[in-house]
Parts: structure tokens; sequence; C-alpha cells
């Protein structure tokens, strides 16, 4: 029976620190297994991060890759089979960007497109930053409402 007294590690799960430099007689003597010279073998060596010993490093050996330009609006976006399901799920609810990220559909701080794919069934009002003109018919077809938030580009503040 096991008590606070008597309570140990599991076997073989704790080990004692080799001292290194001790002595020839411990094995680790001599260069304290840092081999020979170099810089390696001294204190106070650390090598650069991505230092591959003069190797071409695999940052420099990866080209580059892609541009994000800094003006362009980027959107998330969803379609009208997206809001046929909601509308399904949560009747005579306002589908706006609150309601968006509540769900997970988008983040807090993302900008919103709704677009034409799929089929919308349900009367909806709808609140995003931009619509695409057939997600726009479709809307207003099935008799809902819908309306746009401005948007705040960063290439408008610079003007």
């Amino acid at each position: 029976m096991s008590s606070l007294s008597n309570i140990r590690p599991a076997a073989g799960s704790v080990r004692n620190n080799t001292r290194k430099g001790r002595g020839t007689g411990s094995g680790k003597g001599g260069t304290s297994t840092r081999g020979h010279k170099g810089a390696q073998s001294r204190s106070g060596y650390s090598a650069k991060l991505g230092f591959e010993g003069g190797q071409m490093p695999l940052q420099r050996r990866v080209p580059k890759f892609g541009f994000k330009n800094n003006n362009k609006v980027y959107f998330k976006v969803l379609n009208l089979s997206t809001l046929q399901q909601l509308s399904e799920s949560f009747p005579g609810q306002t589908l706006d960007l609150a309601f968006f990220a509540q769900h997970g559909l988008v983040a807090k701080k993302d900008m919103v497109k709704i677009l034409g794919n799929g089929e919308l069934k349900a009367n909806v009002q709808v609140q995003a930053h931009a619509f695409s003109a057939t997600a726009k018919a479709a809307i207003e077809a099935a008799g809902g409402s819908l309306s746009v938030f401005e948007i705040h580009a960063k290439a408008e503040t610079a003007a």
C-alpha cells in the first residue's frame, strides 16, 4: 500500500546529471565531450539562428514568393447557400456581422462580401460590406432586404 511516506518516482525515470570535466577516470574529462578546438568547444559560443555550418541556409535556398498589396481590400466571402442554412436554423434573425462572428463564420474585424452561389428562398435581412450583383438580385427576389456598411480603405486615408 502506498502512502505519502513511501512515494518514489517510477523506476528509471530519474537520472543523475553527468559531471563533465572532472578527470579522465570519469570518461567525460579532457575535452568534456566538446571535441577538439573550434568555436563550439569554447564557452560563450552560440550559433546564429539558421546557420548551417557554411552550407547555403534553407532560408536563402528557397526563393521569395508572393506579394501582399497594402491597398487591396480583402473580403471574407459568404454564399447564399450559407445564408439559407442560417435562416432555416435561426428564423427571423437579422444576418449581420456580429451574428456571423458569433457563429464562427468570420472574425470580428473581417470585411464580409456576400456572393450568389446557391439558392436563397428565405426572406432575410442581411448586412455586409459588399454584395455581388447576383446575390443582391437573389436577396431582393426572395423578399429580403440588404444594407451595406462603409468600407474604410487604407488608400483613402493616404490621399
